[in-house]
């Protein structure tokens, strides 16, 4: 039987080649039976297949966070950023300083301090306590327990007081959503039953004429999603130039100081040490940069993606404009998620594989090239695979950003004219309801007339 480990770790499931989105663990925990579900998104600092992003990409469907974060060093850089959205996001913030044996008393103090401090400072809200454990310890159940009794008390008190409160939310935001869906089928068919069936038909064709119309305009609305995405690949480009220009010279530079130091030696070996090197010379310039180009990366899909969404209800706010004002009965139809759907799919090409020779015709050239004095030959190559290297791997983000960019674009125009078919649907059927009950007379209509009333009021409360 296949371990846990066998999907959720580096070591077993190098940059997720198995295709894992996640894994559900059920534990017999009285906290857990309370209806609690915990989940534990990738940590952060990693280069492996975005893991920043799926976290980020989780937050919108998050109630409640508990912020496990170590005391040395304290909270900075990608992981203040994600706390950050994070705390916009939900109102019950829990802070925990791990590690706790590994540090002293004075540096888990200072630590707590700062990060009280600086999240305070960051959300613009009072922030509860930070509390201290070191997890080693109790899967040992040895040492002090410092903070943990604590903690287990503050997610007891999280679900009970604040449990209901959680999943009403939580609730609410899918009944805003249903509600807007129900309150626009009754009321198109209350009007259906109130108007001449050849008044609702002469406005169904219209309705048809502004949706085909508006069919049309997508393609303005297209415009605009390609100059964000135009935008973001130039400033990409530019960024991308930069780090060439001086890596490419260090790189160079680097390699020719260091190739000193290889051995000659049988000409398949050297070709495989020199091509180590460019493999090693490349990692060091191109590991550092890649960092904070990810998090440039994502700071500037989730812009683009807002932006998207904005751009769309623009749009469907000049269709109310020409007659089409059923769109305003379902305004939530479009939101922040539907722009910020689209995964991280970041890779880099690998720095090893292609060091050995691609062929035993290969192979062969290289045991006679050293005796011909063909070694220059060989360290071009190598020098050639180092910009290869550079110049493919440097590119990355910029490709998986564009690439998200491009799939959220794509979704968000698919729910747009999803949006516009299902008003055209919802008044299709709204008159083909009406044909039935007036073909029984005057009193069905009133009595379906009554029925929808009592139908809306019952939606409205139950909002």
């Amino acid at each position: 039987m296949l371990g846990l480990k066998e999907f959720v770790t580096e070591e077993l499931n190098p940059e997720n080649k198995k295709c894992v989105e996640g894994a559900e663990v059920f534990v017999p925990s009285p906290l857990l039976s309370s209806g609690m579900c915990f989940v534990d998104t990738p940590g952060l600092g990693s280069v492996f297949t975005g893991n920043l992003a799926t976290t980020q990409a989780f937050i919108p469907h998050i109630d409640a966070a508990l912020v496990v974060v170590g005391a040395d060093p304290p909270i900075a850089g990608e992981e203040l950023a994600l706390v950050e959205a994070v705390g916009k996001q939900v109102q019950d913030l829990i802070l925990v300083i791990n590690k706790a044996d590994r540090t002293s008393d004075p540096e888990r103090a200072a630590a707590a301090r700062f990060t009280r401090q600086v999240l305070e400072k960051r959300l613009q809200r009072p922030m509860g306590q930070v509390f201290e454990v070191s997890a080693t310890d109790r899967l040992a159940s040895h040492g002090p327990l410092r903070d943990w009794e604590r903690l287990l008390a503050s997610l007891h008190h999280l679900v009970e007081d604040s449990g209901k409160n959680l999943a009403r939310a939580a609730g609410g935001r899918g009944l805003q959503r249903l509600s807007e869906q129900l309150l626009a089928v009754i009321s198109e068919d209350r009007n259906a039953l109130r108007r001449p069936i050849e008044e609702s038909e002469r406005r169904i064709e219209l309705m048809k004429g502004t949706i085909n119309e508006a069919e049309r305009s997508m393609r303005e609305l297209s415009f605009l999603f390609m100059a964000e995405q135009q935008r973001i690949s130039d400033l990409f480009v530019d960024r991308h130039k930069e780090f060439l220009r001086y890596a490419w010279t260090e790189s160079e530079a680097e390699f020719t100081r260091e190739l000193i130091s290889v051995s000659l030696g049988f000409g398949p070996h050297y070709r495989r040490r020199v091509m180590h090197l460019a493999q090693e010379i490349s990692r060091r310039k191109v590991m550092p940069w890649l960092k904070p180009e990810q998090e440039e990366g994502e700071r500037q899909f989730h812009a683009v993606a807002l932006r998207f969404v904005e751009m769309g209800n623009n749009f469907l706010i000049k269709l109310v404009d020409a007659g089409l004002s059923e769109l305003t009965r379902m305004p939530h139809a479009l939101d922040l998620e539907k722009g910020l759907r689209a995964r991280s799919r970041f890779i880099f090409e690998e720095f090893i594989g292609t060091a050995a020779p691609p062929s035993p015709l290969r192979w062969l050239a290289d045991v006679f090239l050293p005796l011909a004095g063909g070694r220059k030959l060989i360290t071009n190559e190598a020098r050639e695979f180092l910009q290869h290297l550079l110049e493919v791997n440097s590119s990355r983000v910029q490709n998986d950003v564009l690439n998200r960019i491009q799939e959220s674009r794509e979704r968000l125009e698919v729910e747009i004219r999803k949006l516009l078919h299902e008003v055209r649907r919802i008044a299709e059927q709204a008159l083909d309801r009406a044909r039935k009950v007036k073909e029984k007379g005057a009193p069905a209509i009133q009595l379906e007339v009554e029925r929808l009333d009592r139908f809306e009021r019952d939606v409205c409360a139950l909002v």
